[in-house]
């Protein structure tokens, strides 16, 4: 009984300690030693100072780029990135993530959660919406989403092309779906409502989960 209890206590609280502790004292010396080399040919051998100095750099060149002479340096560099056959198409493939996982800024990323039935019937799969099309026949025209499912990872997925009336969106948003597709489905919340059902319970006074809030 002490074993498994032991085993319990180790499993459940030093375990996640441990692997916090290591990933944060690794990204504290990955990021130091960026400029500490510099430090230590100055004669100055003080621990942490080229994790600040580094954290201060980043900080400074995010206000440069911010400002207007710091976008027309970026939009120069852009152009001759663009104008590189090869490089080009791993730049844009980098800006395209990038604006994916940042849904706030820019009109290019990831619209909506959303959850299509796949790949039969009785099994859903959780994507995200990143642009409606409009698909014209020769009786009627159908508005298709276009929607991004993750595999075994966030940069890489298929896309499925989605009848917009079979597409249910949850009342998640992008943030909370991306935080679900990261922790393999653990962030997850036990009760999924769709965004009309969440209208009307909050119509109706309840919370967003269809529970009264206390």
């Amino acid at each position: 009984m002490f074993h498994v209890v032991l085993d319990c206590w180790c499993s459940v609280i030093l375990l996640p300690i441990a692997i916090t502790f290591c990933v944060t004292w690794w990204f504290i010396r990955f990021v130091d030693s960026f400029f500490s080399p510099i430090y230590a040919l100055l004669g100055i051998n003080v621990f942490g100072l080229g994790f600040v100095t580094s954290l201060t750099f980043i900080f400074l060149v995010g206000v440069f780029m911010s400002s207007w002479l710091g976008a027309s340096v970026l939009s120069l560099g852009e152009w001759f990135i663009n104008k590189m056959p090869f490089v080009s198409y791993i730049y844009s493939a980098s800006k395209q993530i990038s604006a994916a996982i940042s849904p706030d800024q820019n009109s290019h990323a990831f619209k909506e959660v959303a959850i299509i039935r796949h790949p039969r019937n009785g099994e859903y799969a959780f994507g995200f919406i990143t642009s409606t099309v409009l698909l014209r026949g020769n009786l009627a025209t159908e508005e298709l989403c276009c929607v991004y499912v993750p595999t075994n990872h966030l940069y890489l997925g298929d896309i499925y092309l989605v009848s917009s009336k079979d597409v249910m969106r949850p009342n998640l948003s992008v943030r909370e779906g991306i935080e679900i597709v990261i922790s393999g489905g653990m962030s997850i919340p036990q009760i999924l409502t769709t965004l009309e059902e969440a209208q009307a319970m909050d119509g109706d006074g309840l919370g967003k989960y269809g529970v009264p809030p206390v």
